[in-house]
């Protein structure tokens, strides 16, 4: 199935008492590849000014600008029109009998990176390590089999809390409260898999609204990608306890949040800053054009109110050309 997305994100750092100038780094522009097309995307600010747009190292879209004059409030807006194609059936299972991953050599760097540890993924923690024993969670010979019932495992043992953590809390929060958002489920899968010896990034995105077609508030969301030797990378949602599908839209993708927030930036000035984000998706199947609303109360961090239907692993191998690029 494909689906038509029409997105507008809007983020609005208020201040305090006006500051004197800014600059700010965004990934707002979703990411192109074999299932997902972008087919419009426009960035604006208030105040207005250039923006120039750059490659990151990971092959995402990021967007620089500067604004040196004093403002009250910076506001950014995106809207991107992304067509997305299902993912094609995974194989059966995917099996290793050892604890290194086949194929993953020192002859693909970028796959070694998603190895190591990072600012929030943690493979090597106490804490982490703690609560694989006391859940009584391994890794089988089936890492497809693995990672998705890893992905159910997190979903019945965390409970998904808005406002539990930050944005810079660090693994063993939800691990001690067993409470957190998208993004900590994102990185205690990456770090359990990166653990197992399985190559796992970081991606955040959307969460389009479910139905056939319709608008909804959608969600910014993060996920994880693992890369298996014979699908490649494979998105799993644990927040939603389901294999990725046509509603995630990937922006972004990096070893953890640090390399790909939606926003990051300072100023100049003395004032306490709160930032108001605010997501629109509308899903239409048919391909027409359809405006989403954009006088939306904050919904950021949130899950979706319905969860992804599960997805049934096919026993259908997928074909591999063995030429499919890691950051894909």
């Amino acid at each position: 199935m494909t689906a038509v997305h029409g997105i507008e994100h809007a983020l609005e750092y208020r201040y305090e008492v006006p500051v004197r100038g800014s600059v700010m780094t965004v990934f707002l522009r979703p990411r192109e590849s074999s299932r997902q097309t972008l087919e419009h995307f426009s960035l604006d600010t208030d105040p207005p000014g250039a923006v120039r747009g750059f490659t990151d190292g990971f092959g995402n879209r990021g967007h620089f600008f500067t604004r040196h004059l004093p403002h009250g409030s910076l506001r950014i807006s995106a809207r991107s029109r992304v067509r997305v194609t299902g993912t094609a059936p995974l194989p059966g299972a995917v099996r290793s009998g050892s604890r290194d991953v086949p194929g993953v050599t020192a002859g693909v760097p970028e796959l070694q990176l998603m190895l190591q540890p990072s600012r929030f993924v943690r493979p090597g923690s106490t804490a982490l390590a703690s609560f694989l024993s006391t859940q009584g969670i391994e890794r089988g010979n089936d890492l497809l089999r693995s990672l998705r019932t890893l992905a159910s495992r997190l979903f019945e043992i965390f409970e998904y809390a808005p406002g539990a953590t930050t944005a810079d809390s660090p693994i063993d929060r939800i691990l001690e409260t067993g409470r957190g958002v998208c993004q900590d489920y994102t990185h205690i899968m990456a770090s359990i898999a990166r653990r197992w010896g399985i190559p796992a990034r970081y991606v955040s995105g959307y969460l389009a609204p479910d139905g056939d077609r319709g608008t909804g508030p959608g969600e910014s969301h993060a996920w994880v990608e693992c890369w298996l030797p014979e699908p490649g990378w494979v998105g799993f949602d644990p927040a939603n306890d389901c294999v990725c599908d046509d509603r995630h839209v990937r922006v972004a993708v990096g070893r953890d949040y640090a390399d790909v927030p939606p926003s990051r930036g300072i100023f100049q000035g003395c004032a306490v800053s709160t930032l108001v984000t605010r997501v629109a998706i509308t899903r239409d199947e048919s391909g027409r054009r359809a405006d989403a609303p954009f006088d939306l109360l904050e919904n950021s961090n949130q899950r979706s109110a319905k969860p992804c239907d599960s997805i049934t692993i096919s026993s259908t191998p997928a074909a591999s050309s063995g030429s499919r690029l890691p950051w894909v």
